[in-house]
């Protein structure tokens, strides 16, 4: 008898392994045909993407919009378009304001900043002479000294030509993705005045089971990318206002543009501060070598009340990401999509860590309500 039962199990044990293999080829078909999708797609996913940190950007202004104001002792509200075409009226204004009052100051030192660029790069060459000079008279082997020479050469040419082409390839992006950019406020409002339709119908159309699983899921990767689009767009704008009063109390050249600098690569973690910096110590070192000490000063100081004190509060415990997750997300991001990719990577890491930790919670609420079965 044992005979008899023992070649059925054999012969049902490859089956299972290979039902095993098939659904592991076909969840790696899947993800690698997603990415695939979503590479193809690219541009359409950024504009999707920036235009929802758009809506949460205004969220709250519409909220505010939509308040019932007493009229005669009567309440009136605004209708959901109506509060979002108002704040679209209000954010257009104050832009056409800041323009108009920054713009010209901006401009001007940004043609003043171009037409001395090649007396900057005149002194940049100057100060590599004087250099050279001075470790001329050092006990350098000649071959060596002919090593420094070329590679510091090489690294010079080498950071111009980065520069350049950084900035024509940010040029070149801007050009390409202006008529999509135009999409955004129109994308952003049909988005703010269905969105709670669209949740749901999403929710409602799930298994009864997990609804009230997605829709925990859903308020929380609402609150978390709320937290972090507000609280960053916040320290852009604290960090560029307080590096240009900064720079402008310690008479450092073209203060409005650094403090716009700073404000945008904010927006990048790590590198973007990182950036600032170097433009910033090359800019004062060109007009006073001492100067430089005080941008690191300023900027040292910034960058640590801003990382400890300031942004903390402003995210609150929307997004607890360790610091090692973020540098790897940077690194990546940068890796994959470029400068989209840096400042996509923490939200993405965040969202991700909030899905796996629901999906943890979820597939412990089913291990524990799993029957369990006692031997016979």
């Amino acid at each position: 008898m044992n005979d008899a039962v023992l070649p059925s199990k054999r012969a049902t044990t490859p089956p299972s392994l290979t039902r095993i293999v098939l659904q592991i080829l076909s969840i790696i078909a899947g993800v690698a045909f997603g990415l695939w999708a979503l590479y193809r797609i690219a541009s359409v996913v950024f504009l999707l993407i920036v235009t929802a940190l758009f809506a949460y950007v205004i969220a709250p202004l519409v909220q505010l919009a939509e308040r019932s104001v007493r009229i005669a002792g009567r309440p009136h509200h605004l209708s959901r378009g109506g509060a979002i075409v108002v704040v679209y009226v209000l954010i257009a204004g104050g832009v056409s304001a800041g323009a108009a009052l920054l713009l010209p100051t901006a401009m001007q030192q940004v043609s003043d900043l171009i037409s001395r660029a090649p007396a900057y790069v005149q002194s940049i060459l100057s100060w590599e002479g004087g250099w050279s000079r001075y470790y001329e008279h050092l006990p350098i082997p000649i071959e060596l000294r002919r090593t420094i020479d070329q590679s510091v050469r090489s690294a010079g040419d080498a950071a111009i030509g980065s520069a350049r082409g950084s900035f024509l390839a940010l040029m070149s992006a801007v050009g390409a993705d202006l008529p999509w950019l135009v999409l955004i406020p129109v994308l952003a409002f049909f988005l703010l005045k269905d969105a709670t339709s669209v949740r749901r119908t999403i929710v409602t159309a799930l298994p009864q089971t997990i609804r009230l699983r997605a829709d925990q899921l859903l308020d929380e990767l609402n609150a978390t990318l709320a937290a972090f689009v507000r609280a960053q767009l916040l320290a852009c704008l604290l960090v560029g206002s307080l590096c240009g009063l900064g720079f402008a109390v310690l008479r450092i050249p073209y203060p409005l543009v650094l403090g716009v600098m700073a404000g945008a690569l904010e927006f990048i973690p790590l590198v973007g501060p990182l950036l600032l910096a170097i433009f910033a110590s090359i800019i004062a070192a060109l007009h006073a070598p001492i100067e430089v000490l005080w941008v690191i000063g300023l900027l040292g100081t910034l960058r640590v009340v801003e990382d400890y004190v300031i942004y903390p509060r402003l995210i609150g415990r929307g997004i607890q990401l360790p610091p090692l997750a973020v540098i790897v997300a940077v690194l990546v991001g940068a890796e994959l999509g470029g400068v989209a990719g840096m400042f996509l990577a923490v939200p993405t890491m965040a969202i991700a860590s909030v899905i796996f930790r629901h999906w943890r919670e979820w597939r412990d609420d089913n291990s524990s309500q799993a029957p369990v079965q006692t031997p016979i």
